[in-house]
């Protein structure tokens, strides 16, 4: 991150926390008073990070918890309802994955997965979240944020595709930048993918195969969330109270784009 990214990163924090003074955010998880996530939301999104069911071209992957109810709600409130406060706990969680991993360390690239607007935007929600997730799991000590992928082409969207045509459709959309200086882009487990959800892993094997075509070692990826429907054995995650099913929540009115899973 250059120092430009970081300043205006901060002044954006800034001016959120001024702005919760005057104009209180409500909880994105309950629409309680709290926001962006009340104690009690914060505390149901916790889950013990685990290893996902294999993916066909996927590295082994960790994630902080499953893509459903409580879980998946808060997500597309930050993806899709703007609630960018939200980055910051949702990276907390991302990093509790990374550090089960054991792949954090200072030799160690975070790769995000790019966001469908210009190439290496530092406001991507994917690369944001890495920046937190490295923030929480110690900073330079446990690696760097390298938004080294980028799209060829305008990425088309995965919604109404079955696996094998979410497979095709991933496959040579990604190509891989050179290192910045100094980054040792050939060390062999150089670099671990970022991205939010796995499902059926298209985009991570995508990722991964982009990485090791420029020339990175790939050592595994980490995820926020996984899906469940993309072939995992069923899992039971932290909802909460005992015997409570996940809440209902409304993602923002000014969410319209249909987010969907890769």
């Amino acid at each position: 991150m250059d120092d430009r990214t970081h300043l205006a990163d901060v002044l954006r924090g800034v001016l959120g926390a001024l702005l919760d003074l005057l104009l209180p955010q409500p909880c994105a998880g309950c629409e309680g008073p709290s926001g962006p996530l009340c104690t009690d939301c914060l505390t149901a999104l916790w889950c013990r990070p685990h290893r996902c069911a294999p993916r066909p071209g996927c590295p082994p992957v960790w994630a902080a918890g499953p893509y459903a109810g409580r879980h998946r709600g808060i997500l597309l409130a930050y993806k899709e309802g703007g609630a960018d406060a939200l980055a910051a706990p949702l990276g907390g969680r991302l990093a509790a994955a990374y550090t089960a991993s054991g792949l954090a360390s200072p030799d160690t690239l975070l790769v995000p997965v790019p966001g469908r607007g210009p190439p290496r935007d530092p406001r991507a929600p994917v690369t944001r979240l890495a920046r937190a997730c490295l923030a929480e799991a110690g900073g330079a000590n446990a690696g760097r944020v390298a938004p080294l992928l980028r799209y060829r082409g305008r990425p088309r969207r995965q919604a109404g595709l079955g696996r094998a045509a979410r497979l095709a459709n991933r496959t040579g959309v990604l190509v891989a930048d050179r290192a910045p200086a100094g980054v040792p882009g050939t060390a062999r487990g150089a670099a671990v993918v970022v991205d939010d959800v796995l499902t059926t892993g298209a985009t991570v094997a995508e990722a991964t195969r982009a990485l090791r075509a420029g020339g990175f070692g790939v050592a595994g990826a980490i995820v926020l969330l996984e899906s469940l429907s993309g072939g995992a054995a069923t899992r039971t995650a932290g909802t909460g109270a005992a015997g409570a099913g996940p809440p209902r929540i409304r993602v923002p009115s000014r969410a319209r784009r249909f987010y969907e899973p890769s």
